[in-house]
């Protein structure tokens, strides 16, 4: 009888621990690297401070929720459009704070010698992310 718990047990202590593991680096990307405050920088949202960090722990553990569970939710083509594009916001501009505070764009076009066109150079990855979006979706999303 107490083998039949030795193996649940295991899967519980390790299984807590990797959600650990994996929560404290989310924790610390968006905390060291300065994520959630260079967005409220960029965007001019200092009054909404409470309710964006309260946005991004909901969103967290709706995720968990969705992850754990078989849920399933039955909604409207249009609302899915917007929760599709509320969420291309969030990792557009999630990549776009972690590029800028590392400073990645400024590096690589001084590294080959485009300093002059980093305008060019950003709109094209820009462009390049929604055109590469679109051809999935049309293309590969049944």
């Amino acid at each position: 009888m107490f083998q039949m718990f030795v193996p649940a047990i295991a899967e519980i202590f390790i299984g807590f621990a990797s959600g650990l593991v994996v929560g404290t680096g989310f924790v610390a990307f968006l905390t060291v690297l300065g994520i959630i405050p260079r967005l409220i920088q960029l965007s001019k949202t200092y009054d909404y401070v409470k309710i964006i960090e309260l946005a991004v722990i909901l969103g967290a553990l709706f995720g968990v929720y969705l992850a754990f569970t078989d849920a399933q939710f039955y909604v409207s083509k249009p609302f899915i459009v917007i929760w599709g594009a509320l969420h291309g916001i969030f990792i557009g501009m999630l990549a776009a704070a972690l590029t800028e505070v590392l400073n990645v764009f400024p590096l690589l076009a001084k590294r080959v010698g485009m300093e002059i066109h980093i305008l060019w150079f950003l709109m094209a990855i820009v462009f390049g992310k929604i055109f590469g979006s679109l051809f999935q979706w049309v293309f590969f999303v049944k």
